[in-house]
């Protein structure tokens, strides 16, 4: 009881901290409530090629921004939606990747790297993108990303994700460092193909007593994040901190111009805590800035395929590897018994310029053969990524971003709608392609820019 009282206080001082550090700067600073975001007009995005259709840019054209997530006709207006709603920091948090970005637009740059060829007089009447993942029925070929910090987006973000992928019939992934506990989650959405993902840090005994936890909670599915034992450096996250205590002044304040999501979140509800870890740090270490460092500090460099093998041993249910990008490391995955393999760049956000794990899938696919379920992360926003990706060989994607933007619109609504979003494009664009079924994809329906086989 003394615990929980003390958590609770830590994560109060963390938002009466946010709140007094924005009414410091109000009184100098007016115009920040006018700060802008952080243009990325310079980057490549393959899905913003609007102006080819307007002259001296008419007709005027705007993403849907506002409150009705079924209003929003693609998953560029869940972000939209996002970017109206969410404070600067938090936006970072969501968006940014690690130094230059240049592995995030790689991620984006690799899907228009390949065209589609169409067959046409092709019967298309009856449609399906079911698909089986781990030997069990799924609606579509589709993971929802584990994503951390989910609370600084939407108050329970965890379950509300949870009980969008359970409406769509698609597994959820929940990491470590998410702000719900895996039997809240559980709870608050029976039924849903739940999977636990894994940070190592600490001694052995935190991770086993993790694996004992998600084991009790009937978590289907263990997935181990490879390439994260050092932070990646996410410049532009920093320049909304002061060290790594607290938000920058300029930073708290702007949180102010964005009222729905602060009465919502830090004033209502305090900042979130890390709820599934939080007994493992020290007492002094609690609130939310705090143990998101200690965490970091004690996640151990020396992580190695001997910390495959001990996992594998204790973990007799489906045993996945996500953060491979190298070819030796999908042989060795391969041989070391995991179940299945995610290429994956941790969604730009740690080594900076990396290939994209569509760059690797290929090549992968020729690796792993049918004995090892092959999944690629990053970069998906539309059903034809979807396609592509299954076509070069992956047996599903998994998507962080996307839900995110719907998460942070409208919560689980949002971010069921983001799901219902990439499902129903993929399958209309099934039909234009002349392909019924999932299993009908494959690389001769696509060539690479500028070249046909």
């Amino acid at each position: 009881m003394q615990d929980r009282i003390f958590y609770r206080r830590a994560v109060n001082h963390d938002s009466v901290h946010l709140l007094a550090c924005a009414l410091a700067g109000l009184a100098g600073a007016v115009a920040g409530a006018s700060l802008v975001r952080r243009s990325r007009s310079s980057g490549f995005e393959p899905n913003r090629h609007t102006q080819l259709a307007q002259l001296n840019d008419t007709p005027a054209r705007r993403y849907y921004t506002g409150f009705n997530p079924q209003r929003a006709i693609a998953i560029s207006d869940l972000r939209a939606m996002s970017h109206k709603r969410l404070p600067r920091f938090a936006l970072e948090y969501l968006e940014g990747g690690a130094e230059d970005e240049a592995a995030m637009l790689r991620e984006r740059r690799a899907f228009a790297n390949w065209r589609f060829m169409p067959r046409t007089l092709v019967d298309v009447s009856h449609r399906s993108l079911a698909t089986n993942i781990l030997g069990r029925p799924a609606a579509m070929p589709l993971v929802i990303s584990p994503t951390g910090l989910n609370g600084i987006l939407h108050v329970h973000g965890d379950r509300l994700l949870a009980q969008a992928a359970l409406h769509a019939d698609v597994p959820f992934v929940q990491s470590t460092m998410s702000n719900d506990t895996m039997e809240e989650v559980a709870r608050a959405a029976p039924g849903v193909r739940h999977w636990w993902q894994l940070y190592v840090f600490g001694g052995d005994e935190i991770w086993q007593e993790l694996l004992r936890r998600a084991d009790r909670v009937g978590c289907e599915a263990l997935v181990l994040t490879t390439n994260a034992q050092i932070f990646g450096d996410r410049e532009w996250q920093r320049r909304n901190q002061i060290g790594k205590g607290r938000l920058s002044a300029s930073a708290a304040l702007e949180s102010l111009t964005h009222p729905l999501w602060f009465v919502e979140n830090p004033l209502s509800h305090g900042l979130p805590s890390f709820a599934n870890i939080i007994d493992f740090v020290p007492k002094d270490q609690r609130s939310f800035f705090a143990a998101s460092n200690w965490v970091r500090a004690h996640q151990p460099a020396s992580l190695s395929w001997d910390t495959v093998a001990k996992i594998r041993e204790r973990w007799k249910k489906p045993f996945i590897l996500k953060g491979i990008l190298c070819p030796d490391d999908v042989r060795r995955a391969v041989d070391s018994g995991v179940d299945g393999i995610v290429l994956s760049s941790h969604g730009g956000r740690q080594l900076d310029w990396t290939i994209s794990p569509l760059d690797l899938l290929p090549f992968a696919r020729k690796i792993v053969g049918e004995k090892t379920a092959l999944y690629i992360s990053g970069g998906v926003r539309r059903g034809t990524d979807l396609l592509k990706a299954c076509a070069l060989g992956a047996d599903a994607v998994w998507v962080g971003r996307a839900p995110l933007y719907g998460l942070c619109a409208a919560g689980a609504a949002g971010a069921a709608r983001a799901l219902e979003i990439l499902q129903a494009e993929a399958r209309n664009a099934m039909g234009l392609l002349g392909v019924s079924h999932v299993d009908d994809l494959g690389p001769h329906l696509l060539a690479q820019t500028g070249r046909v086989a």
